[in-house]
């Protein structure tokens, strides 16, 4: 059995439908996916009605980012009550904090003379959540960059000129949050933070799993993480981050998530 547990659609970041991504996870032979959209659960009826029927099972899922001592965490939450009031207004609350945020990055690109507009990159969002990636995507349009990755190190990544700080939250608050949704808040792709030393406090205050297997950890990460959850009994996932084709991340299911 294989299963991909962070996935993006286009009810966030993503480039598929949750629709094109069912298809694909059946077509690869996966047997089960969380859609994990950037502070948005849009997506995840519209994948399990187009699972329904099948024998791929949809774990709906969430992934909140948050910022600690200078380093972005990003917190997963799985097997969610994400229709409950209290959390959808969470989200909401979240989503419009990005409204504003890549509306002031926009404004701070044209004092570099590179020139957007933010009604095209809402456009580009759909009506997905807006964030970083679809002003990176109106940035290649405008022939400024060449690629997503080329936008973030080059304007829109922590420190560089396009950069805005968003809203803060501290993944204690998140973990919190999941657990008030009923959901099981997992720690995605640890290795990218280097934030290690906080696992086992993140554990007191509720932490149930560390996304282990990643494209992006080295064989050393795995083994550490596996580590870390066997000394506080924690779950272990694994996920590509997929986003879709024609991004720079780790096809659906690939690897041995």
């Amino acid at each position: 059995m294989y299963a991909d547990l962070h996935i993006h659609s286009t009810a966030s970041d993503g480039t598929l439908t949750p629709k094109e991504i069912v298809k694909s996870a059946l077509e690869k032979g996966l047997s089960c996916i969380s859609l994990t959209d950037h502070d948005t659960t849009d997506g995840i009826e519209k994948a399990m009605e187009a699972a329904r029927g099948t024998d791929l099972e949809v774990i709906p899922g969430v992934e909140i980012n948050t910022d600690w001592d200078g380093a972005e965490i990003h917190i997963l939450g799985y097997y969610l009550d994400y229709q409950l009031p209290s959390f959808q207004a969470f989200l909401r609350e979240m989503r419009l904090s990005r409204e504003l945020r890549v509306e002031a990055m926009v404004k701070k690109l044209a004092d570099i003379d590179v020139n957007l507009t933010y009604e095209r990159v809402l456009e580009i969002a759909g009506e997905g959540a807006v964030g970083r990636p679809h002003l990176a995507r109106a940035m290649i349009e405008k022939g400024y960059v060449s690629s997503i990755k080329d936008a973030f190190e080059r304007y829109l990544g922590y420190g560089k000129p396009g950069y805005v700080p968003r809203t803060k939250m501290d993944p204690y608050t998140a973990i919190a949050v999941i657990e008030r949704a009923k959901g099981i808040p997992v720690l995605a792709h640890p290795g990218l933070a280097n934030r290690d030393n906080l696992i086992p406090a993140f554990t007191k205050k509720g932490l149930l799993g560390i996304e282990v297997n990643y494209p992006f950890h080295t064989p050393e990460m795995v083994e550490q993480y596996q580590w870390f959850c066997r000394k506080f009994c924690l779950v272990m996932t694994g996920g590509t981050d997929f986003h879709g084709p024609g991004t720079e991340y780790s096809s659906l299911g690939a690897g041995d998530s």
